[in-house]
């Protein structure tokens, strides 16, 4: 089953693609999604990663926090399920 990791502290130059080719260093992405403001369409500042396993995402998690990308160092965890407001 897949697992879903948050990225944080992304570049506002990273893209979904780059995002997604810098974690398949590790393993199998299933999604890579960097969110959008609905306004502008700028970046957020944050994604989320889909990888296809939880081997997969647990080594994710050891070998990219805090990691450089586009010269930002990333942080990357376990999503948590989203809050209501």
């Amino acid at each position: 089953m897949a697992k879903k990791l948050f990225v944080g502290s992304i570049s506002f130059n990273t893209t979904d693609e780059s995002l997604r080719a810098f974690f398949e260093q590790v393993g199998t992405v299933e999604t890579a999604t960097i969110i959008k403001d609905r306004m502008t369409g700028r970046s957020k500042g944050f994604g989320f990663v889909e990888m296809s396993n939880d081997d997969e995402a647990t080594a994710a998690v050891a070998q990219l926090n805090g990691k450089e990308l586009d010269g930002r160092a990333i942080v990357v965890n376990e999503a948590r399920p989203r809050e209501d407001k």
